[in-house]
């Protein structure tokens, strides 16, 4: 029988973080069998251990009650915690993401160059249209745009927190429009400071109306802000995600000059 391990990432409390399942001994499961696991656990997403590669090298896959997604930085760093102290290199579908374990619990990934890309005026209409969003909501200091660093997310911030902070978007509409673009989560940001963010992630093609706390759009908001020349090079940035859907979430991320991956950085506990 598989076993699924199940811990709370971004979060040193298990009342917070998103959650994520962790199946260490995945190397006998077929597709078909993990996604039925990723279902069965609910979470919005599982990864799974499909190889020891030795070296602390290991192949990781993820997978959310609907699909398989290519880079999932949550369960990254539940699967690190997991593991326990120490330095690994995760081989995704997107790349080799190296992840540092300290012993505190907390772990940091360096996730794969990150790119950005302009998002079309019409594409832009429409995802406004299945947010529900005006383009008066809109900061314009912010300006939309899609970023990748292991997996695509548009990147659209709002001009107040209240208006982050009302989620009342077409799920199918958007669910449509993310799967006809590759998009795995929208991220959502309100800058309240040079260096901090409050964050929501939409994620219906997962089946999961919100992600409370998302690594890979954290990273892929870091290459975003560091491309467009918004924040320091050496930036520290703190981004505050899942507060408004009562799971606390606290991630940091990290530019180091001459790093072409952006770091990533939070706890995670074992669940009961």
């Amino acid at each position: 029988m598989t076993h699924v391990e199940r811990y709370t990432a971004f979060s040193d409390d298990p009342a917070g973080g998103n959650p994520a399942g962790v199946v260490r001994d995945a190397g006998g499961l077929d597709d078909g069998t993990m996604l039925k696991i990723a279902a069965e656990v609910g979470y919005s997403e599982t990864a799974f251990v499909t190889r020891d590669l030795g070296d602390g090298r290991f192949r990781v896959r993820y997978f959310s009650p609907l699909a398989e997604i290519p880079f999932c930085g949550h369960a990254t760093v539940a699967t690190a915690v997991a593991l326990g102290p120490g330095d690994y290199i995760f081989t995704t579908n997107a790349g080799d993401v190296p992840v540092t374990v300290g012993d505190d619990g907390r772990a940091t990934l360096t996730s794969v160059a990150p790119t950005i890309d302009e998002l079309p005026a019409g594409t832009l209409a429409a995802l406004l249209t299945a947010l529900r969003w005006e383009a008066d909501d809109l900061d314009p200091a912010l300006p939309p745009q899609v970023a990748y660093a292991g997996a695509y997310h548009p990147i659209i911030a709002a001009r107040s927190r209240e208006r982050l902070s009302r989620l009342d978007y077409r799920f199918d509409a958007l669910k449509e429009l993310m799967e006809a673009r590759g998009w795995t989560t929208v991220q959502l940001v309100y800058r309240d400071g040079p260096d901090s963010f409050d964050v929501r992630d939409p994620f219906p093609v997962g089946g999961v109306v919100e992600d409370p706390a998302t690594g890979a759009a954290a990273a892929a908001l870091g290459g975003y802000l560091r491309a467009l020349r918004l924040v320091p090079v050496d930036a520290t940035l703190h981004l505050r995600q899942g507060d408004d859907l009562g799971r606390p979430s606290r991630l940091t991320v990290s530019l180091v000059p001459g790093e072409p991956g952006v770091r990533v950085s939070g706890a995670a506990v074992p669940l009961s």
